[in-house]
């Protein structure tokens, strides 16, 4: 897949993020994780070069058992998935956004949704977007072959495969590396999801064992996709140009992504080759929409409407799919148990992708767009090329179906060479896949090098010489398993790999459950005890200001130096009274009054601790704001202005506090303080599970 993992913690326009920039951000190599997984991984590469029959046997073993005792594990898992993201995006916790509440997006929605499209299309599309349609007409795993009932489930199976039960996978990994990170600034880490089940236990050895097992899923997983893409490249060259097709070429073309990868990280081009890598999209598009020009167009259109429909109808059946009473078990190994254990195990991979452009999307919006997106594109795309292919083949073009099936890397370019043009469109297909398998390789080392390391910010990266030891590493073991038995054997390694961390994805949705439990719990205390928030503003009649005052508050802009007055003679006061009054009680309460650096502007907080419960924060602190073009402005006018906002600990609760009185500010405070109780009297029924993170 062909992504960026750029991110920002700022927001779109004005108010000026009022968050603070991490205090240390330097980042250090995690030894446990890295060690634990570099040994086994390249004890594993070891092994297959030196007993390569007695790794094919052990893993074939593996497979079998797997796909007999555990298939039905592996597809109610994945089902249990879709249905927990689904329900968290319509639930009362969808509107949560994955940040502090005054969090915005750094991208607008056509950008993001652009970003989103981008991650759908990868060089395995290209390859199993012929292959498996194809296969599946001649061989279904039910019902005999080559029929008009074969032909619509093969493209059914392929969505399917592709499509909705995968993205919900990365959508669960996006948003729990999302909420932890941007929601309770906890490290942008699998091990942050599980928080609210272990503790601080997640920084020890359990957090090290969840890392690990998501380091041997993802590089087996990323490895598989180069060992799919260095066959289909193979041919690709050979096609065009004759070159040899076998192991030592695919060595070359491995060592190019190791070398792409070191140029990357050493010479900082990264940037160029996104750039290339955003061209590629848009030559993919060009080669799909040629196919549906010079194809049958009108039949292709027909079947995309059709295959939809089949997709939406099918697809409760499908999710739920064991064949408990004809199992044909190869077939299941094969397709949907391998396909299965491949998205959980690039779920960590592209989940961090998708967590690092979504910041300040509402939870809804961000499992939405992850669904909906990128299968849009994928079932285009797969109905266009599966079609075309099936209708050669139902043509009686037998031939062409052969090779589709029996060399599946084989099968893109033989579906180019049915249509003008060949060796136009061949290049501009092998150009695409060798940037999609280039970007993926880069990528994944990246990701890889962040898994293996402690980061000290979301916009911290692993350093370099990490990186480069992750590619070098992906690389020996996808030649590795290339040497044994091809890309079957690297299938077969990513559904036992996968296994281990299939077990973290249930803890990590048992995490985010209870996490989003405190959200809605949080939710309806301040919507049970809004009347009283709003009593600071509804009051000021009953406090001598007359509507005048209100109506020049309101059309105000105030300076910075008004902002520090208010902080010093109203604000200040106010909660040092409120503080005074909870220690006499025996409150352990904590007052700090600082000063915002970039504003030169103070800001006082209030934390009170309660114990193992989630701790209550009280902040009034400055924002800026661009001053609009409707203001009457005076001649002194500035061209920003400042609001005291009141910050909780999920961030601005999105109003201001100049112009109050010392006794408003004090009667705002006393009803968060209230609101936070009645929060955690509606969370009870789990005492001490209310804190997300330890403050």
């Amino acid at each position: 897949m062909s992504h960026a993992t750029r991110d920002d913690n700022g927001t779109n326009g004005s108010p000026e993020s009022p968050e603070r920039p991490p205090a240390d951000t330097k980042t250090r190599l995690n030894k446990p994780v890295f060690f634990g997984s570099s040994i086994g991984i390249l004890g594993i590469v070891a092994w297959v070069i030196a007993a390569p029959d007695s790794a094919t046997d052990v893993i074939g073993t593996l497979v079998g058992w797997v796909s007999t005792n555990l298939g039905w594990y592996y597809i109610l898992l994945v089902t249990i998935v879709v249905v927990f993201v689904v329900v968290a995006a319509f639930s009362r916790v969808g509107r949560t956004r994955l940040g502090p509440d005054h969090s915005r997006p750094q991208f607008s929605m056509f950008t993001w949704t652009a970003m989103l499209f981008a991650a759908g299309i990868g060089i395995d599309l290209m390859f199993f977007s012929v292959a498996e349609p194809v296969t599946q007409y001649l061989a279904p795993p039910t019902g005999p072959g080559e029929t008009v009932e074969a032909a619509r489930q093969a493209i059914v199976w392929t969505l399917f495969h592709y499509g909705i039960t995968g993205w919900a996978l990365y959508a669960l990994m996006g948003l729990a590396f999302a909420y932890f990170a941007y929601r309770h600034n906890m490290p942008l880490s699998i091990r942050s999801a599980l928080y609210p089940i272990f503790g601080k236990k997640i920084h020890g050895p359990i957090g090290d064992t969840v890392d690990i097992a998501a380091m041997l899923g993802t590089i087996f997983g990323i490895a598989t996709t180069l060992g799919i893409g260095v066959a289909q490249l193979n041919f690709g060259l050979n096609f065009m140009f004759g070159l040899p097709e076998n192991l030592a070429f695919q060595a070359a073309l491995i060592g190019l992504a190791i070398v792409m990868a070191a140029i990357s990280v050493v010479s900082g081009v990264e940037k160029g080759i996104r750039r290339l890598a955003e061209l590629n999209v848009l030559l993919a598009i060009g080669l799909m929409l040629f196919v549906l020009v010079a194809g049958g167009t009108s039949f292709l259109l027909d079947a995309i409407v059709l295959n939809t429909g089949d997709m939406l109808s099918r697809f409760p059946a499908l999710t739920l799919e064991t064949f408990a009473y004809d199992r044909p078990d190869a077939w299941l190994s094969g397709w949907t148990l391998f396909f299965w254990a491949w998205w959980i195990a690039w779920s960590p991979f592209v989940g961090l992708f998708l967590a690092r452009i979504s910041r300040g999307r509402t939870i809804r919006e961000f499992v939405l767009g992850t669904l909906i997106v990128p299968f849009v594109f994928i079932l285009v795309w797969i109905s266009i090329f599966g079609n075309s292919a099936l209708e050669i083949v139902m043509g009686g073009n037998s031939e062409f179906g052969e090779v589709a099936m029996n060399t599946p890397e084989r099968g893109f370019y033989s579906l180019l060479a049915e249509y003008p043009g060949t060796p136009i469109t061949a290049a501009i297909a092998t150009f695409t896949g060798l940037l999609f398998y280039v970007t993926s390789a880069d990528s994944g080392a990246l990701v890889m090098s962040n898994f293996t390391s402690r980061l000290k910010g979301t916009e911290t990266d692993g350093p370099k010489w990490l990186r480069l030891f992750w590619a070098i590493t992906t690389g020996a073991l996808t030649l590795a398993m290339l040497a044994v038995g091809g890309i079957p054997t690297l299938q077969n390694a990513t559904i036992i790999m996968g296994l281990p961390f299939s077990v973290v994805i249930i803890f990590i949705m048992l995490g985010l459950y209870r996490a989003l439990k405190v959200e809605k719990s949080l939710t309806e205390s301040y919507q049970s005890s809004l009347p009283g928030l709003l009593s600071g503003r509804a009051g000021d009649s009953a406090r001598g200001r007359n509507w005048r005052q209100r109506l020049a508050k309101a059309m105000s802009y105030p300076t910075a130096r008004q902002a520090e007055r208010f902080v010093e003679n109203i604000a200040g006061p106010a909660l040092r009274e409120v503080h005074e009054e909870l220690v006499e009680k025996g409150a352990d309460v904590t007052l700090t009054q600082g000063t915002i650096n970039e504003y030169k502007i103070p800001h006082i907080e209030l934390l009170v601790s309660m114990g193992e419960e989630r701790g209550f924060q009280y902040e009034i602190r400055p924002v800026r704001y661009d001053t609009p073009s409707f203001a009457v402005r005076a001649a002194s006018a500035e061209d920003r202005y400042y609001r005291m906002e009141v910050f909780s600990l999920e961030g601005s609760r999105g109003y201001d506090l100049l112009g109050y009185t010392k006794e408003q500010v004090i009667a705002d405070v006393l009803d968060h303080y209230e609101t936070h109780l009645e929060f955690l009297h509606l969370n009870r029924e789990e005492p001490g599970n209310t804190a997300v993170t330890s403050g």
